[in-house]
């Protein structure tokens, strides 16, 4: 009787991982074919173009995806123009996450003359890896539709 329970228990056993892969063993391997493509440049694609549309408003000093790295010149914001911003953004990661990329933010206050830094609220950066997160996302689905 034990036997016939442990046969019965690896049958069902067996039953549920054949399941797995008839209802998404093989989109892991798509996935992987589309993440594949998206890392040609050294950092993922998504991330890449996600960050020059975003930052798109500020001049681009330099753009390097050997180096994983985009650093905008200084932005003025005609509102305020004894201050003025720069942004870096680094590449951690080849796929498309959350800790995927780094945003440093610098920001400069005009005092007589002289930049003098000047300190950047927390959530500044966090704002922009968001938007850049958020676009990233938004043209993959459009891509893999």
């Amino acid at each position: 009787m034990i036997r016939l329970v442990r046969f019965g228990m690896v049958a069902v056993a067996s039953m549920m991982l054949a399941a797995c892969g008839i209802f998404g063993g093989g989109d892991e391997v798509d996935a992987q074919k589309i993440e594949a493509r998206t890392t040609a440049l050294g950092v993922n694609g998504y991330l890449w173009q996600a960050t020059l549309e975003t930052l798109s408003f500020m001049p681009i000093e330099k753009a390097d995806p050997a180096a994983a790295v985009i650093l905008t010149g200084w932005q003025t914001d005609p509102a305020t123009p004894s201050e003025r911003v720069k942004v870096m953004v680094r590449f951690l990661s080849e796929d498309l996450r959350s800790d995927g990329i780094k945003v440093s933010v610098v920001r400069e206050a005009d005092q007589g003359g002289n930049w003098v830094a000047v300190p950047v609220q927390a959530s500044t950066a966090l704002t922009i890896e968001e938007s850049i997160l958020a676009k990233a996302r938004t043209l993959k689905v459009g891509t893999v539709r």
